[in-house]
């Protein structure tokens, strides 16, 4: 049932199951195309404000375009699914804070992604991932990076204008060798 706290962010207090079961049933395996039916219930259910979404660990084959619609959302998890790609139609979620596209099969970062000025977080690790774009430089609000578990084999010089970021990890990649700008970084760990 949505309600909303004190700030009037309007939350949504669902019990975890019965939102995986309306989840699934729209993103599952068997019904990755419908997403005006989503949109619907979602609407229905008053979810269309949500701020947070959690689509991880459903055979999620491809990101429907129709979370652009999600015009508050600011934590996006679609961790451990079938994505091969991010869409450039994510690049409307203006208040996305962080992203979560972790143990998926991507191979690409889309420089769409650098249009998400409000990212702090984003969470790639896992995936097929085999360069970083240098538009990545310009996600000024940038504090939390992981890249590992990826096909990286070079570090763009321009991630070390990232000036917020604070974690960085490109562990468990096939990098051969470490920028000099990287130092610039004030990085925790």
């Amino acid at each position: 049932t949505p309600r909303d706290d004190r700030r009037g962010v309007r939350l949504c207090l669902v019990h975890p199951s019965a939102t995986r079961t309306i989840l699934v049933s729209m993103f599952g395996k068997r019904r990755n195309d419908q997403s005006e039916e989503f949109v619907r219930r979602v609407r229905a259910a008053g979810w269309i404000e949500a701020t947070v979404l959690d689509l991880s660990e459903l055979s999620i084959t491809a990101i429907p375009a129709v979370l652009a619609r999600f015009a508050q959302l600011q934590h996006l998890d679609l961790y451990h699914n079938q994505i091969t790609a991010i869409p450039d139609s994510l690049a409307q979620l203006a208040q996305l804070q962080s992203l979560r596209l972790s143990s998926n099969q991507i191979t690409a970062i889309p420089d769409s992604v650098a249009r998400l000025a409000q990212l702090r977080n984003l969470y790639l690790y896992d995936n097929q991932i085999t360069a970083v774009p240098d538009s990545l430089a310009q996600l000024a609000q940038l504090q939390y990076l992981d890249l590992s578990a990826n096909k990286l084999t070079t570090i763009p010089n321009p991630l070390s204008q990232l000036a917020q970021l604070r974690h960085l990890n490109l562990s468990n990649n096939q990098i051969t060798d470490i920028p000099d700008c990287l130092a610039q970084l004030a990085l925790v760990r």
